[in-house]
């Protein structure tokens, strides 16, 4: 279709260039949305701790077996524009909160479905933005109200947070196990700042290995460095280990500027090489002189340099990358030295020992039981690659939800028990409004309950007797009654120990309110046509049908 405007004798105007698509009004708000709709019902099913899997098989061959929605959506190469907007809700979700993908993709996608029931009633796309606004404020404030407020202390809530996360992954067989192991490693990297808990997980390291099982799964309170010791000679075991951490080569440098130096005589060559091996040997005594057991180095170390060390019985590793270094420092308490001649005995982190170990066949040094880390490592084993990934991407979850329910300071009941407490306040919201954002408040409050009826679904539950039997006990006030997907009962979550952040509901909540008020406000969908002979391949640009 090309795009023209009014005719001038006879003659139409393009405004566009050929092979241009372009949807205007109605057309492009259902084409929006109905492809929004796809993606939500795509992930829809991974869905709480009945949630289906799903595999998914690259252009290569590569598989990925998971029911984590952001990976699912980043996996499935999606095309269409407005489909795009919420694979980015579910990218916004994961970055804040490190769980709860799926529940905002899946509340984006059913804010649009009623609002399109809004559309064909004639109802102008501002007015229903301008309810979901309103909507979205009082959700946001009605949550903080019946949220609970928790601290560090309660260590038995935040197992319970990392359990929920967890539940429903194919590691939940060992929850119990992976929860310790999330909230234990959020405590370690806990920093106050102005009396304000700052948690950043990168100071979690996670290291991934097939072989053994989930339960063979370790915290460490310490970080592993995926090297070697540089020589044979050198102890493998370091027990009170006091670590240096150098960041410069233990190499002899090359001069800056070009230099020439002419060697005339045998004795001169000789002297030349001795001067270089003492070079090399006063900086292995320096270090040794501080007292340092342990060397880790940024840069490269000279084979005459290892000898020396290995002669004082040092465990060296070179070429250690900068971000593990970074972590050692914050996990031993060293200080990362960028001159040898500056390394003193202050300068050393500590660690209770040292090791060379080999885990599935590749040698990595461990440093353990370090006094009080703020950087920790988790080792990672399962039975097969699927297998670690999907561990891997379940204690990610868990270790999100701890830390941004420590950050934040408070949660709330799971199993849809929030999403239809606000539902249920909502409806009494809108009775507050006569005009028109009355109809968008109650779509709002009516797409929360999606969240439930979803859960229900994905336990072969009957979705219309529990959403019913939800309803009545929310208006009687139980705000923290939800499905038991299990027994298939509206129960109190809390008493379940189905907790989750407060967080996760907002940011769901927040982004998926966001991206369904911008898909609503495109009235004109302009496509560019596709470059090379993809065209011919697929028609035109997919998703836009004339």
């Amino acid at each position: 279709m090309v795009a023209a405007t009014p005719q001038m004798g006879g003659q139409p105007i393009l405004i566009l260039p050929e092979g241009t698509l372009r949807q205007i009004g109605k057309d492009a708000q259902h084409n929006n949305i109905a492809a929004a709709k796809a993606v939500a019902e795509a992930i829809r099913t991974t869905l709480g701790p009945m949630g289906m899997d799903k595999m998914l098989v690259d252009s290569i061959g590569d598989i990925v077996i998971t029911n984590d929605g952001a990976t699912i959506l980043d996996e499935m190469e999606i095309e269409h524009p407005a489909a795009k907007m919420l694979v980015e809700v579910a990218k916004t979700q994961e970055e804040e909160v490190g769980d709860g993908t799926t529940t905002a993709v899946v509340l984006a996608g059913e804010l649009l479905k009623n609002a399109e029931k809004l559309l064909d009633q004639n109802i102008h796309p501002t007015v229903i933005t301008k309810g979901f606004k309103l909507a979205k404020e009082e959700a946001l404030k009605f949550l903080k109200q019946i949220a609970k407020k928790i601290s560090p202390e309660d260590e038995e809530i935040l197992k319970k947070i990392a359990i929920t996360a967890i539940t429903g992954k194919s590691a939940e067989k060992a929850s119990e196990h992976l929860a310790e192991i999330a909230v234990k490693a959020v405590k370690s990297i806990i920093e106050e700042v102005d009396g304000k808990i700052k948690i950043d997980t990168d100071n979690i390291q996670i290291v991934k290995k097939q072989g053994g099982s989930i339960s063979d799964t370790e915290l460490i309170k310490g970080i592993i460095v995926d090297k070697e010791v540089v020589h044979s000679g050198m102890p493998k075991v370091v027990k009170d280990a006091k670590i240096a951490l150098i960041d410069s080569p233990l190499e002899i440098k090359e001069t800056e500027t070009d230099a020439e130096i002419r060697i005339t005589s045998p004795d001169q060559l000789q002297a030349f090489i001795e001067q270089e091996e003492k070079m090399l040997k006063e900086m292995v005594e320096k270090i040794a002189k501080t007292g340092a057991n342990v060397v880790f180095c940024q840069k490269g170390i000279d084979d005459i340099a290892q000898h020396y060390l290995a002669k004082h019985g040092i465990l060296a590793a070179r070429r250690v990358k900068k971000s593990d270094m970074e972590k050692l420092a914050k996990a031993t308490g060293a200080r990362i030295v960028t001159n040898i001649k500056d390394l003193t005995e202050k300068d050393l982190g500590y660690a209770k020992i040292v090791e060379e170990k080999k885990i599935a066949g590749e040698s990595m040094i461990f440093v353990r039981e370090c006094k009080d880390p703020k950087a920790v490592s988790i080792l990672i084993r399962g039975g097969t690659e699927h297998v670690v990934e999907e561990v891997e991407r379940a204690l990610e979850d868990a270790i999100g939800g701890v830390a941004s329910a420590l950050e934040d300071g408070y949660v709330v009941a799971g199993g849809g028990a929030p999403e239809e407490a606000v539902a249920n306040h909502l409806r009494n919201f809108a009775q507050k409004f006569s005009g028109r954002e009355q109809l968008a408040i109650q779509a709002f409050a009516d797409a929360m309950e999606i969240i439930p009826r979803t859960l229900a679904e994905n336990a072969g539950l009957d979705p219309i007797d529990i959403i019913a039997e939800l309803r009545a006990a929310h208006e009687k006030g139980k705000h923290t009654y939800g499905v038991n997907v299990f027994t298939g009962k509206v129960v109190d979550m809390w008493e379940q120990g189905v907790i989750e952040p407060l967080k996760i509901k907002t940011q769901a909540i927040k982004s998926a309110s966001e991206a369904a008020e911008m898909i609503l406000r495109i009235d004109d969908v302009i496509a560019a046509s596709k470059v090379e002979s993809k065209d011919k391949d697929t028609g035109g640009s997919e998703g836009f049908e004339d």
